[in-house]
């Protein structure tokens, strides 16, 4: 099993999210990360499905995604030719011997403190999955009191885009761009 990103073209109708959340339950995929929004056409929504899954039953899946009328287009994205990120807030334990240390690991990872108190701060962080890991392994000493993430989001490298709406549906790889 390998991981794989799927951004899903779809119209930007009410219950298209359950419909498509639905097929991968019904076919025993657990989705690692979901995130939704619109696209720069507003009667088009971008889902970026993340899922652990072989290679043939993945394809399965995205066969049966483009029977589904509100789909207009699946592209894997690659992560060689693709931009892939994920948001992070994170509060940590910081009292006044400590703080000092985070503030620190906030900066070498180039994230932000977005909200202080006296016994806490609130990160803000932005990047791909292996950052926000080892990010989370430095700051997990000082006490992790809450987390939340925003799940990935990609786009593909270069000038093409995959919204341009000239096909009705289809599966592919996103080529590799000079």
């Amino acid at each position: 099993m390998s991981r794989h990103t799927l951004s899903v073209l779809v119209e930007n109708k009410p219950g298209v999210l359950a419909r498509i959340a639905g097929l991968f339950s019904r076919r025993g995929f657990n989705i690692d990360a979901l995130a939704v929004g619109p696209t720069e056409h507003d009667d088009v929504s971008r889902m970026t499905i993340v899922v652990n899954a072989a290679e043939l039953p993945l394809e399965q899946v995205t066969k049966q995604l483009n029977k589904l009328v509100e789909v207009l287009k699946i592209v894997e994205m690659d992560p060689a030719v693709s931009v892939q990120r994920e948001l992070m807030l994170v509060k940590v334990a910081a009292d006044r011997s400590t703080r000092s240390h985070v503030l620190e690991t906030v900066q070498l990872f180039r994230a932000k403190v977005v909200d202080v108190a006296p016994d806490a701060v609130t990160i803000e962080a932005t990047g791909n999955v292996e950052k926000l890991d080892a990010l989370l392994r430095v700051l997990e000493p000082y006490g992790v009191r809450e987390l939340v993430q925003s799940g990935v989001v990609a786009v593909g490298r270069g000038s093409r885009s995959i919204t341009d709406r000239s096909s009705r549906p289809s599966v592919s790889k996103l080529p590799v761009t000079a």
